[in-house]
């Protein structure tokens, strides 16, 4: 019955991933395309850990925490260049 409750909750992420890709592709302003990519990271943290626990397996909890750093990092990254223009500024050293 869980792996069956598993399964399902892989399939509805999944129609949630298609959603945003459709909202990355067509958002109408960069914000909500940012939006978007965060909540795809998010959602593909999720579907990493159904599928470990579907397998069993405890191997897939280090691409979990990576895959988390390189998303938040990346969001990070995206607001700060739309809110200033640049990621890094060069200061006067």
């Amino acid at each position: 019955m869980m792996d069956v409750l598993l399964q399902l909750s892989l399939a509805i992420l999944s129609l949630a991933v298609a959603g945003c890709l459709y909202r990355l592709l067509r958002g109408p302003s960069i914000a909500d395309r940012i939006a978007a990519l965060d909540t795809i990271g998010v959602l593909l943290l999720s579907m990493i850990a159904i599928i470990a626990m579907l397998l069993r397996t405890k191997v897939y909890f280090d691409i979990i925490l990576v895959l988390g750093i390189l998303t938040f990092i990346g969001t990070t990254a995206f607001a700060r260049f739309i809110e200033r223009g640049a990621v890094l500024e060069h200061g006067d050293d």
